[in-house]
């Protein structure tokens, strides 16, 4: 008797379902990844009101910044405009102080990154009232 072999067929692995999987997982990992998560200041803002204010307290630290971007630190004003300067000043004046109410006064041509500046090495140093001073016109007083 004679046996004949057979041919062998090589099996086959499908792989079209699996690259299909496997992007399905790729696009599912990228959708739910956060690849940049950016700081958020949190705020409380301010409502309008008709009363005069508080007066502001003697015990406070004060960040002035002029049109031209230099900072003053309750009057007395900064050798440059350096982030560091500014941090050491502050350091320098409150000690270990952090419950101090901070007052930020900038002139009104005073640029944005100036005064987020100042706000961002306020809440490095750890103090959380921040306040924003601002100054009515005298034309909008009259009204």
């Amino acid at each position: 008797m004679k046996l004949q072999s057979r041919s062998r067929e090589e099996p086959e692995i499908n792989v079209i379902s699996l690259v299909d999987v496997l992007l399905v997982l790729v696009l599912f990992l990228m959708v739910s990844t956060t690849f940049m998560r950016e700081t958020k200041i949190s705020l409380q803002l301010p409502q309008a009101a008709v009363e005069v204010p508080a007066a502001v307290p003697d015990d406070k630290l004060e960040i002035m910044i002029t049109q031209a971007g230099s900072y003053l630190v309750n009057g007395r004003e900064l050798i440059n405009s350096e982030r560091r300067t500014l941090r050491t000043a502050i350091e320098r004046l409150v000690g270990e102080r952090r419950d101090l109410p901070v007052f930020i006064r900038a002139d009104a041509a005073a640029t944005h990154q100036s005064v987020v500046t100042a706000m961002d090495v306020a809440g490095q140093l750890g103090f959380v009232k921040l306040n924003i001073a601002t100054v009515t016109p005298p034309e909008a007083q009259a009204q």
